[in-house]
């Protein structure tokens, strides 16, 4: 796991989301299965990667709320030509903790970032979306798998 706080600038993704909670990941797979065979309705892709975002809202505590949307999406150039049944969305620049995942244990590794490293860090979560970028070394479901987390933090 390599992890590096990093300046991203604004990001336009179009994609289709679902309403869940953590223990519904179930719903992930059919998400998925409902948006790629459409993936070529977006014409303005910015690259070949997929996204995975999720947005919620956090508590007074700064815990995630247990119900938020997931994202099945692409990255973009603008947030025109959305393709019917499709959604776009606006990804705000800040300050991200950028995580290096591999293999298949997602949860695994956002709890070591969680439990270990943001507590020490000097740094919050921040009430932005969290996304993962699934690139060329993505193979789904597999050990060799590798994408990269992106999730949202602020100083002090």
């Amino acid at each position: 796991m390599t992890l590096q706080v990093i300046q991203k600038s604004e990001m336009y993704v179009v994609g289709i989301f679902i309403s869940m909670q953590r223990h519904e990941t179930h719903k992930i797979r059919t998400l998925w299965q409902q948006f790629s065979p459409r993936r070529h309705e977006i014409t303005n892709s910015a690259n070949n990667t997929l996204i995975a975002m999720q947005t919620f809202t956090l508590k007074e505590n700064g815990e995630p709320e247990d119900n938020f949307n997931m994202w099945a999406c692409v990255e973009v150039s603008e947030l025109l030509d959305i393709p019917k049944g499709m959604k776009g969305f606006t990804i705000p620049e800040g300050e991200y903790l950028k995580v290096l995942h591999k293999g298949m244990n997602a949860s695994e590794t956002y709890q070591k970032v969680m439990s270990k490293w943001l507590p020490k860090s000097g740094y919050i979560m921040d009430d932005r979306p969290h996304f993962q970028v699934m690139g060329e070394k993505y193979k789904n479901g597999s050990p060799d798998s590798e994408e990269d987390f992106y999730i949202p933090i602020k100083s002090i």
